[in-house]
């Protein structure tokens, strides 16, 4: 922890319910020094290239207000699904993000600079970052982060693999550690419970790591 009492952290990996949250973006975009990899439906639209807007003055109630339209309004924004269907098979990239029960789990990805809209408007430049299965008939997931310009595609890989152990993190906790068992009626009270169900939840792997096969599938500790 750091002498404020916060836990340091780089990177927030988080679904489309956040992702769709412009308040939560715009939060996460504030943090110094953190990246976020969220996913996005696929119906989000952006540019390829940023837009020319002007500010166009008009009356209301006898004040003067002011808007920001587009410049040329024919160069409207298209779909994160539009983008990622009609990429040539030349810009994919076969990547491993995860060893699975059955082999290596595998996935292609591709990413693209993109400036994201809001109210038929541009609002920022972030990273969309395209995965699909290696199906005949792929599905597409979707993603934007504001990691540097720099940042490479195996990064990328790597966060959108996080995901998974997050959720697998959370699935155990509750099953086996009753994280979701809580009668607590303030956020203190709340995040203190979450806090001990994740730091045992850690402990118990550790333990299962160091004692491999001889250790017990299942575990749990009492409440």
């Amino acid at each position: 922890m750091t002498e404020g009492g916060h836990v340091p952290f780089r990177f927030v990996a988080a679904d489309s319910t956040y992702g769709n949250s412009p308040d939560f973006i715009d939060a996460v975009d504030g943090l110094t020094g953190s990246t976020y990899f969220v996913s996005m439906p696929d119906d989000t639209l952006c540019w390829l290239k940023s837009p020319l807007v002007m500010k166009k003055e008009y009356r209301f109630k006898g004040e003067i207000r002011s808007k920001l339209l587009l410049k040329d309004p024919k160069k409207a924004p298209v779909s994160f699904d539009t983008i990622g269907r009609n990429l040539n098979k030349y810009f994919w990239y076969r990547r491993k993000v995860s060893e699975g029960t059955k082999g290596p789990i595998e996935y292609e990805f591709t990413k693209r600079r993109v400036v994201l809209s809001r109210a038929g408007l541009p609002v920022r430049e972030v990273w969309l970052i395209i995965r699909r299965t290696l199906d005949e008939s792929p599905t597409y997931s979707y993603f934007i982060s504001n990691a540097g310009l720099s940042a490479r595609l195996k990064l990328f890989v790597w966060l959108s693999g996080i995901r998974w152990a997050i959720e697998q993190c959370f699935e155990e906790t509750k099953t086996e550690l009753g994280m979701d068992h809580y009668e607590v009626r303030k956020l203190p009270g709340w995040i203190h419970h979450m806090m001990t169900c994740m730091l045992a939840h850690f402990f118990l792997w550790h333990i299962k790591l160091r004692l491999g096969k001889k250790s017990a599938s299942h575990y749990s500790i009492a409440a």
